[in-house]
C-alpha cells in the first residue's frame, strides 16, 4: 500500500479546496479518515423535516399535483432532468417562478416523485418561512448532502473526507463555514470526485437532481445571492459535471438578478396555469367529497347533479388559474359545519365562494371577517403569524396562557387558510400557505387584521412567564429536568428574537415587569445566556427611558456576564463581536453624557 498524491476537491475553483490522501490497494482508491466510524447522520446533522420525503402534514408546504394536472409542466421538467449532459445547449440549472400559490411547491414535490418512481435519485430542500432552520440557509448543503450520500453511496467516502478534514462544514451548532464554501466542498467536490473515476452505477448514465423549493423564503437574502452566484459559476467552469438543479421561486430582485443569466434555463409557472388543470382540480375533488358526504348524496337524488356544469364554469373563471386560491375555496366550500354562517352545508356554500373577491386578499379578509368576535381570535391569529417556529395547539394554549378549547374554538373555523391539527397531537399548527403571513404583517393588504409589531412585546412576555413556570415547577419538584413541553421550548429558544423584534416598541412599564420576570426566571439558573442576554437588553431599554447610571451600569454588568458565557463554542463569533460593539456604544453613552 502506498500513499499517493492529495486529490484536490475543487481544482480551477477560486473558492479553495478540501485535500484527501488517497492510497492505492490492488489498483483502486482507498480514502480514509478519522470520521470513518460515525453514521453520515452524525457528521452531517441534517433538517429531518425539509426533503420531499417529509411528513408534509408536519411540516408544510402539504402540497402536491392532483391526479390528472400539471402533467405538461412536470413531464417537461423530467424530460430535462434527463437529458445528456454533454448537450452544451441544455443548462444545468432551472429556475421555474411564479406568484404565490400558483403551485411551484406541488410540482417541485411531484418531480421528486416521479423520477424515485422511475429509480433515479433525487435530493430535495423545501424552505417555508417562519419554520426554524428551514428558513436559514446554513443547513442547506448539509441536508442535501446527507440525502446525496444515501441515493449516491459513490460520494460518500469523498463526503466523509472533506467533513474529517473540516468538521466545521456541517455548520452545527453554529454557522462556521459560508454557503459557498459549503457547496463546493459538500455538494460539488464528492460528486466531481466520483465522476472523475468514471460513469457513476447509481446514477444509470444520467443526472443526478437536486430540487430546491421556494428560495424565496430564505430570510438569508446576502446568502441567498452567494449561493446562487457560486451555483452558476461552479456549472459554468464544469460544464460535464453529472448534476441538475431545479429551483422554484416567487420573482423576487435578489434572487432574479443572478438567476436571470446566460447559463440558466428560465420558466414562468404562469404560462402553464390552464383553466383545464383548474378544472381537472375540481372535478377530482368534488367527485371524492360526494363518494363520503351523505349531505352531499341526498342532495343529488332529490335535485340532481352537484355542482351544476355552469357553476363549475364560474367556479373555474372565477379561481383565475390560482391553485392555492382554488384549493382554500374548496376547503371553504367542502369544509365540515362552519359556526356564524346560517348556510352550513356544502350546497349553500357554493353560491357564497361565488361571490368572494376574487384573489387571495379577498378569501383571507373573508373568512377573517366572519369569525373576528371570537374570543381571544385576534391573540392567537398574531400569535400563529409572528411564532419563530410553529407550535402544536397545546403549545399555542400554554404560551399565551389560555385554555386548548379556546384556542381550538378559533382555529377550528379557519382551516380554509390554517392547517389544524388534532388538539391531543403534537404536529404544530401552519400556515396553508405564507402568503397568509405576508397579508397580516402587510398593513395596507389586511387593514384592521393587520398583525401588529408590539405583539412580539406579548410574546416575549409569555416566554418569559413560560420559562418561570417551568423553572418553578421543577424547584418544587425538587429536580433539574431537561424535559420540557413545546412552549417551554419554544420560550428558551426564541424568548430574544421577539425581544428584538419589538425593539423600541416598550414602554417603562413593559419594561418594568419584564425586567421582574427575568430576575425570577434567573434566581433559579443564573447562569442561562439566553435569559442573561434578555436581561442586559431590557435594562438597557430601560435606560433610554430612565436616563440612569445605575440601569446602564447593571446593563453592562449583565452583558460582561454574556460574553463569559459566550466565549464557550454556543454562538458566532460574529455575535460576540456585536454585544462588544454594542458595550463600548454603551460606554460611550455614559461618557458623553448621554448627548
Amino acid at each position: 500500500m502506498s500513499r499517493g498524491r492529495p486529490m484536490s476537491f475543487l481544482e480551477g475553483s477560486h473558492n479553495g479546496h478540501v485535500e484527501l490522501f488517497a492510497y492505492q490497494i490492488e489498483g483502486g482508491y482507498h480514502v480514509h479518515n478519522a470520521a470513518q466510524d460515525k453514521s453520515m447522520w452524525e457528521l452531517l446533522r441534517p433538517i429531518e423535516d425539509a426533503s420531499h420525503t417529509r411528513d408534509r402534514k408536519r411540516s408544510p408546504p402539504d402540497s402536491a399535483c392532483t391526479q390528472g394536472t400539471r402533467l405538461e409542466v412536470v413531464q417537461n421538467v423530467t424530460i430535462w432532468t434527463g437529458t445528456d449532459i454533454y448537450e452544451a445547449d441544455e443548462p444545468h440549472l432551472l429556475w421555474m417562478h411564479g406568484y404565490a400559490g400558483c403551485g411551484k411547491s406541488a410540482i417541485s414535490q411531484e418531480v421528486c416523485r416521479k423520477l424515485e418512481t422511475q429509480g433515479r435519485p433525487v435530493a430535495s430542500f423545501f424552505f417555508f418561512r417562519n419554520a426554524g432552520d428551514r428558513s436559514k440557509i446554513w443547513r442547506l448543503a448539509p441536508t442535501l448532502a446527507n440525502q446525496m450520500a444515501a441515493v449516491v453511496p459513490e460520494t460518500a467516502a469523498f463526503l466523509r473526507s472533506a467533513l474529517a478534514a473540516n468538521p466545521g462544514l456541517k455548520n452545527f451548532p453554529i454557522a462556521n463555514s459560508s454557503v459557498e464554501m459549503q457547496m463546493q466542498c459538500l455538494i460539488y467536490g464528492p460528486l466531481k470526485l466520483a465522476a472523475e473515476r468514471g460513469p457513476i452505477p447509481s446514477l444509470g448514465g444520467r443526472p443526478f437532481l437536486i430540487v430546491i423549493d421556494g428560495l424565496d423564503e430564505c430570510d438569508d437574502k446576502e446568502e441567498v445571492q452567494q449561493f446562487v452566484r457560486g451555483m452558476v459559476s461552479f456549472f459554468n467552469e464544469n460544464p460535464f459535471i453529472p448534476l441538475r438543479v431545479f429551483i422554484t421561486s416567487r420573482v423576487e430582485q435578489h434572487i432574479q438578478r443572478y438567476l436571470n443569466v446566460r447559463g440558466v434555463r428560465l420558466d414562468n409557472l404562469v404560462d402553464h396555469c390552464s383553466d383545464d388543470d383548474i378544472a381537472t382540480f375540481l372535478e377530482v375533488m368534488f367527485e371524492d367529497e360526494k363518494r363520503g358526504n351523505p349531505v352531499i348524496q341526498a342532495y343529488i337524488s332529490e335535485h340532481g347533479e352537484w355542482p351544476a356544469s355552469g357553476d363549475k364554469k364560474k367556479l373555474v373563471r372565477h379561481i383565475g388559474g390560482s391553485f392555492i386560491f382554488a384549493s382554500s375555496l374548496l376547503k371553504f366550500i367542502l369544509g365540515s359545519t362552519v359556526q356564524g354562517i346560517s348556510s352550513t352545508t356544502p350546497i349553500d356554500r357554493l353560491p357564497l365562494a361565488l361571490k368572494m373577491n376574487p384573489g387571495l386578499d379577498g378569501l383571507y379578509t373573508q373568512t377573517l371577517a366572519r369569525f373576528e368576535d371570537l374570543p381571544h381570535f385576534l391573540d392567537i391569529l398574531s400569535t400563529i403569524a409572528l411564532l419563530e417556529s410553529p407550535l402544536p395547539i397545546s403549545g399555542i394554549a400554554d404560551l399565551l396562557g389560555i385554555s386548548t378549547y379556546k384556542v381550538v374554538n378559533v382555529l377550528v373555523n379557519l382551516q380554509a387558510i390554517i392547517q389544524v391539527p388534532g388538539t391531543d397531537s403534537d404536529i404544530p399548527v401552519t400556515l396553508f400557505h405564507t402568503s397568509l403571513r405576508d397579508f397580516l404583517t402587510n398593513e395596507s393588504r389586511s387593514g384592521r387584521f393587520f398583525v401588529q409589531p408590539r405583539h412580539h412585546i406579548r410574546l416575549f412576555v409569555c416566554c418569559l412567564k413560560s420559562e418561570v413556570a417551568h423553572r418553578q415547577h421543577n424547584a418544587r419538584l425538587r429536580i433539574q429536568s431537561s424535559e420540557r413541553k413545546p412552549s417551554a421550548l419554544y420560550a428558551l429558544q426564541y424568548l430574544v428574537a421577539h425581544l428584538v423584534a419589538a425593539t423600541g416598541l416598550f414602554s417603562l412599564t413593559e419594561l418594568d415587569f419584564a425586567t421582574q420576570l427575568c430576575r425570577e426566571a434567573l434566581e433559579f439558573k443564573p447562569h442561562t445566556t439566553e435569559l442573561i442576554q434578555a436581561f442586559a437588553t431590557v435594562s438597557f431599554a430601560r435606560t433610554k427611558h430612565t436616563k440612569s447610571l445605575v440601569d446602564l451600569e447593571e446593563s453592562l454588568s449583565l452583558y460582561r456576564g454574556v460574553l463569559g458565557v459566550q466565549l464557550q463554542p454556543l454562538y458566532s463569533f460574529s455575535r460576540i463581536f456585536n454585544m462588544i460593539r454594542t458595550a463600548l456604544f454603551f460606554v460611550y453613552l455614559a461618557v458623553s453624557g448621554w448627548a
